[in-house]
């Protein structure tokens, strides 16, 4: 299996991630992870799927039916460019008055943060690529998580890339 992040603006109206999720579903498409937000353009939203496929000639042919659905403006497979890539996680961790203190330093080279503090438990927050944060949690781990809770991978092309793909138009007034 190959992991593939493809992002897309659309245009923000009710129904087009369930028509673009049922687009992956009817195709029998893994959807590791989705994240969606607003752009800077009033009306315009980005959604950012990882998918897992079997080889780059589906990833390609995913990206050509996302390109023929009303209201996806622009779709890129991103994957092979230089991209910044960044998830957030809440990790709830068990914690005793002797294990506090060894938490705090644990989580401390990860810029990770304690956002909520009870009698038994903290609330770690962290950001970052998503295997810093699977390397976190697996620090954590044998103290108890007790609940973790991730956004999925949100990504794009670094610095003036041009994105390369195959793509309708954008004209945004």
């Amino acid at each position: 299996m190959v992991k593939r992040i493809i992002t897309m603006t659309v245009n923000n109206r009710p129904g087009v991630l369930n028509r673009i999720t049922g687009l992956f579903t009817k195709r029998h498409y893994n959807i590791e992870s989705i994240t969606v937000g607003h752009t800077e353009s009033e009306g315009i939203s980005r959604m950012t799927f990882v998918v897992n496929v079997d080889d780059e000639r589906i990833a390609e042919q995913i990206t050509k039916q996302l390109n023929k659905q009303i209201d996806v403006l622009k779709v890129v497979d991103i994957t092979d460019q230089a991209i910044i890539v960044r998830e957030l996680a809440l990790i709830k961790v068990a914690v005793t008055p002797a294990t506090r203190g060894e938490i705090y330093t644990l989580i401390e080279p990860f810029r990770a943060a304690i956002v909520d503090v009870a009698r038994d438990s903290l609330v770690v927050q962290v950001t970052g690529e998503p295997e810093k944060i699977d390397a976190l949690i697996d620090l954590l781990k044998p103290y108890g998580l007790k609940e973790v809770a991730r956004t999925g991978t949100t990504a794009f092309p670094r610095g003036s890339q041009r994105a390369s793909s195959t793509n309708k138009s954008l004209f945004i007034i």
